[in-house]
C-alpha cells in the first residue's frame, strides 16, 4: 500500500522530464492541452513522467525552437533517462495523459499532442496499459513512477467547492486504451 501522507512530491513543469526510483515519490503536472506520459520497467522499478506542449519533430527543434517543449525530444530524453537507471526497453509500460481541447476557437493541438505520444511509443514497441487524452477540460496528473499508479483530478472549474475525494480517479495497471475502467476511492465511478 502506498502511504500518500509520507509521498514526496515532484512537480513537473512543462518542457520537464524526471526519473525517479524511489517508491515514496509520487510526480504531479498540470495540463490542458499539453501531454505528459509516463512510463515506467516494473521489474527495476524505475519510472518518469515528461510534459510537452507541441508533438513537434527533429527539424521543428533544430530550426531554432526550443527543444524543451517539443515531445519528440522529451519521449527520447525520458526513455533515454530510463535506460541510464537500469530500464530494459522491452519492459516499459506507459500511460499517457492530457491533450484537452481547451479553447474552442483555436486548432486542436491537444489532440495533435495525444496522437503523437501513443504513434511514437507505438513506433518505440513500448506497451500502452492505459490512457486518459482529450476532453475539454485539463487535468491535474498524479503519477507513481515506481509502482505505475496514477491518478487524476479534472480541472472544470469547480475544484475550489467540490471534496478531493469526488474529483480523482484512480487508473490501474490493468485499464485499457480505448475504453478506460474508472475508478473512484469506494469503488466504480
Amino acid at each position: 500500500m502506498i502511504n500518500e501522507a509520507a509521498a514526496k512530491r515532484v512537480h513537473i513543469i512543462q518542457g520537464e522530464y524526471k526519473v525517479i526510483a524511489d517508491p515514496n515519490v509520487v510526480l504531479s503536472t498540470i495540463l490542458g492541452s499539453c501531454v505528459a506520459a509516463c512510463l515506467r520497467d516494473p521489474v527495476t522499478g524505475v519510472g518518469g513522467m515528461n510534459h510537452f506542449l507541441l508533438p513537434g519533430s527533429a527539424t521543428a527543434s533544430s530550426s531554432g525552437g526550443d527543444a524543451t517543449r517539443y515531445g519528440v525530444h522529451l519521449m527520447e530524453l525520458l526513455i533515454n533517462g530510463l535506460l541510464k537507471q537500469g530500464a530494459r526497453r522491452d519492459r516499459l509500460e506507459a500511460k499517457v495523459f492530457g491533450g484537452a481541447k481547451t479553447i474552442a476557437t483555436f486548432s486542436n493541438v491537444g489532440e495533435q499532442n495525444a496522437l503523437f505520444a501513443m504513434q511514437f511509443l507505438r513506433d518505440e514497441g513500448i506497451q500502452v496499459v492505459g490512457s486518459s487524452t482529450g476532453g475539454d477540460h485539463g487535468r491535474k496528473l498524479e503519477f507513481w513512477p515506481v509502482s505505475g499508479r496514477a491518478r487524476q483530478y479534472p480541472l472544470t472549474g469547480a475544484e475550489t467547492t467540490s471534496s478531493p475525494r469526488s474529483r480523482y480517479r484512480l487508473w490501474s495497471k490493468s485499464t485499457a486504451m480505448s475504453s478506460p475502467t474508472r475508478m473512484g476511492l469506494n469503488g466504480p465511478g
